[in-house]
C-alpha cells in the first residue's frame, strides 16, 4: 500500500483497489450499507482510493447479486474457525 498526501490509503493499480474493495465486503459485515462501494483515481497522487460515495462499482454489484460475496464471506468465516480450533 502506498502513501498519498491526503493521508488516505492508496493503491497502485485499479485492480488492487478492486481486490481491496471486494475484500472489505468479504471480511466485514457491510449489510447495513456503510463502508466503501467504489474506487476512484486520486488527483493528488495518481493512485486509487476507496470511497463510500457514488454509484457502486460494477464488479462489487455483480458479486453481491450473484452470491460471490456471500460465498467468500462464508469461506473466510470457516477459515477463521479452523485457525482458532488449531491454535
Amino acid at each position: 500500500m502506498a502513501t498519498c498526501p491526503t493521508g488516505k490509503r492508496a493503491y497502485l493499480s485499479e485492480e488492487i483497489a478492486v481486490e481491496v474493495l471486494i475484500g472489505a465486503w468479504v471480511h466485514y459485515d457491510r449489510s447495513r450499507g456503510d463502508g466503501p462501494v467504489a474506487i476512484y483515481r486520486c488527483d493528488d497522487c495518481g493512485q486509487y482510493h476507496l470511497t463510500s460515495k457514488g454509484p457502486m462499482h460494477e464488479t462489487l454489484k455483480k458479486y453481491l447479486a450473484d452470491g460471490t460475496i456471500s460465498r467468500m464471506s462464508q469461506a473466510e468465516e470457516w477459515m477463521q474457525r479452523l485457525k482458532r480450533k488449531g491454535s
